[in-house]
């Protein structure tokens, strides 16, 4: 396994950070909920499970969607998330604290409306998704890893799994937990991995009491079933 072949490589602490969502949001959860429960049911009743799974997978994606952020997919929505909020000011003690950070999210969207955020605290930072040019990626990575000025990267989760040598950053922030555990592994990985000299602090964001928390859970179960085969 990976510490014994790595065996110079520093310490990996793993946090998870629980949120609990302000008034508006969870109502909004909870509304959404009901609504995803009744229209479950009815689609199986209909169609079956084995027909009915795109549907499932689009309703459990709206309920991630509210826990990271309502405007997502709700344009009208004025109110504030619970999590962006945690996010910022782990972000913000973070940086007064000498760290470079590697954010991601599996949502690209999401980083618009943090973009807002790190533009209001003036926090300077470089973006990579899907859409970032190959010949750019090389230059952003170099970049982050010699500026001491860039102390946040915001990375996608599926543009930024391999390939990147990130060993400039020694925290790492996951937004939202993706389904399978080893992205986020392989996404933490590219701060901790050969030539990085630091020990590394990876968060990951939960929101209290929905979908997420059952992800993590989710997460947990494959992460013991994989290291008991």
């Amino acid at each position: 396994v990976k510490k014994e072949v790595l065996t110079e490589l520093p310490d990996k602490t793993v946090t998870v950070l629980y949120n609990e969502m302000g008034e508006e949001q969870k109502e909004l959860y909870k509304s959404y909920l009901a609504i995803a429960k009744k229209e479950v049911k009815q689609e199986i009743s209909e169609n079956g499970f084995e027909k009915s799974q795109i549907k499932i997978l689009s309703l459990l994606m709206r309920l991630r969607q509210i826990c990271c952020h309502p405007s997502l997919f709700l344009a009208n929505y004025k109110g504030e998330s619970s999590k962006l909020n945690q996010c910022i000011e782990v972000l913000k003690d973070a940086i007064s604290s000498g760290h470079k950070i590697l954010l991601f999210s599996g949502y690209t969207s999401m980083f618009d409306i943090m973009e807002k955020e790190l533009k209001k605290s003036n926090i300077d930072y470089f973006k990579l998704t899907g859409q970032t040019k190959v010949s750019d990626r090389v230059s952003l990575v170099d970049e982050f890893n010699t500026n001491p000025d860039i102390k946040v990267f915001l990375i996608s989760l599926k543009a930024g799994g391999t390939g990147l040598n990130l060993t400039g950053a020694d925290m790492v922030i996951h937004y939202d937990p993706w389904w399978n555990k080893a992205a986020q592994n392989q996404a933490t990985d590219r701060a901790h991995r050969i030539g990085q000299k630091h020990a590394i602090n990876v968060y990951q964001l939960i929101a209290e009491e929905t979908i997420e928390q059952k992800i993590c859970e989710l997460q947990q179960v494959k992460e013991d079933l994989a290291e008991e085969v």
